[in-house]
């Protein structure tokens, strides 16, 4: 398999792409849609919820958190886990210019 040549695209196509890669992953939507509905945790609350071992719930994490969808802030010995609002924003209003270009050209293709 070729290597992915992320230098012909751009910051922002780089960027959309790597949130994408990081939501595409069953456990990755669980583990924001938990997020969603709690507001912070910490790790061992998402494998309680989840039916997945320690570590790979802090590999799934680690990729949520190296895409910006979350971050987390240390708390004692443990990390507490919260949404990254500012990179689903990013996300969001590039699903709504989506939306809109297609919206415009409503009827207008194949």
């Amino acid at each position: 398999m070729g290597a992915t040549k992320t230098e012909h695209f751009t910051d922002k196509q780089n960027a959309m792409a790597g949130i994408a890669k990081a939501l595409g992953h069953p456990a990755r939507i669980a583990i924001i849609d938990y997020l969603l509905k709690v507001d912070t945790c910490i790790c061992g609350d998402i494998v309680n919820e989840l039916p997945l071992a320690q570590p790979t719930i802090s590999q799934h994490l680690k990729e949520l958190k190296n895409a910006g969808l979350i971050k987390g802030t240390i708390e004692g010995t443990a990390v507490c886990y919260c949404i990254d609002e500012k990179t689903l924003e990013k996300f969001q209003n590039y699903f709504k210019n989506i939306a809109n270009k297609l919206e415009k050209k409503k009827n207008n293709c194949c």
